[in-house]
Parts: structure tokens; sequence; C-alpha cells
């Protein structure tokens, strides 16, 4: 009890104290649970990925950092020529939700690769969120039914899959929100770079004429 105790009255410092990091959570052979911004050895313990609680990305230079043009491929194509959404918005939305971590979570509760929340999960039947086939069908699906909700309009479609479709409806386009403001930044710079590195097969979004403010 104790140590239950001490451990959550120490979480929210110690999540502080690692803002600009990713997280990870595991119990050590004393029962105690850790948090640590190194990822710790999975085949000795059950490790549980926290997410970045959308901080730790701040420093990336979005035009500099590592693509991921092959990571989970044959899902990516499969989803992408089923629902006719282009393989570079895929990556790019992935790139920027989990920099393809199949097993990621955020503090919103958000999920694997394509971070799914629950009500999108049960929206598009996921049955295991962290199965990539499942989750990438899922994100590409929403991504396709944003796409036609919002008339193939690129910064409407990534700010809602951010932020929601009500609240871009609400505001009439990019919601007012630092953190959806950057996102659109984010995933329009990865989508740039990912289409000139990929040919994909069935892109039915175009990319924005100019970038949010």
């Amino acid at each position: 009890m104790r140590n239950t105790f001490l451990t959550l009255a120490l979480t929210g410092v110690l999540l502080a104290g690692l803002a600009e990091a990713q997280i990870y959570t595991y119990v050590d052979e004393n029962g105690i649970t850790v948090f640590t911004d190194r990822k710790p050895d999975a085949n000795r313990y059950r490790v549980h990925n926290l997410g970045c609680f959308g901080t730790c990305r701040r420093g990336v230079d979005w035009e500099r950092t590592p693509l991921k043009k092959n990571d989970f491929a044959a899902e990516v194509q499969a989803a992408s020529e089923i629902f006719g959404v282009d393989q570079a918005l895929v990556r790019a939305i992935m790139h920027a939700e989990s920099w393809f971590q199949r097993d990621a979570v955020s503090h919103a509760g958000a999920q694997g690769l394509m971070q799914l929340m629950p009500a999108t999960q049960r929206r598009f039947g996921v049955v295991d969120p962290f199965d990539p086939l499942d989750n990438i069908t899922a994100g590409v699906a929403y991504l396709a039914w944003l796409s036609e909700e919002f008339n193939d309009d690129l910064s409407r479609v990534i700010a809602a899959y951010n932020a929601g479709e009500n609240a871009v409806k609400r505001h009439d386009g990019i919601p007012p929100f630092a953190e959806t403001r950057e996102y659109v930044r984010r995933v329009n710079i990865l989508h740039r770079r990912y289409r000139s590195q990929i040919v994909a097969p069935g892109v039915t979004i175009q990319a924005a004429a100019t970038s949010p403010p």
C-alpha cells in the first residue's frame, strides 16, 4: 500500500520531469512501478509505452527527421488501395502520431500506430488496436471518411484527425488550438517529404494550396 501510494504521489512529478521524452513504465522485481525515458528490456519486463504527451516532439526538425518508407509496407499499401488514400499521407500521419511504434499510447488514451481513440476504434470495428493491420486499416478508413466529409481539403482533414471533425466544423476550418495548428504544420511537412519518395497508387487527397497560419 505504501509503495502504491508513493508511486501515485510521485507520478505527476516524474511525468513532468520526463515531459520532453518518450515515457515508459514497468513493474520491477520488487513490485515497484517505474517510469523512465529509457526503453526497458521488454524480454525482462512487461513494458507499457506511455507516449510523449504531445510535448517530446517539439524540438524535432520535421524537414530533417528520418523518414520510414518501408515500415508496415504491406499494411499501408493494402489500406491505401482499398480506401483510395495517398500512402504518403498515411505515413505522414503515422510518423507524426507514433513514429511507427505499434505499442504507442497517449495520455488521452489514443492507441497504436495511428493513435486511434476508443470511440474511433468502435466506429471502425477495431478488434486489437495494437495489431498493425487492424490499426492501419481503421486509421486509413477514417482518413477516407474525413476526406469525403471535407471535400478533399487536406488541412481540414489533418486538423480533424487531430481535433475531431466537429471542432473543424465548429470553427469552419482549422481550430485555433496551438496543438492542432502545430500538428497540421508537422503533417504537411511530412506529407510533402513522403510524397517525394513514394509513388502512391490511389491518391484522392490533394496537397493544400496554402499552409495554415
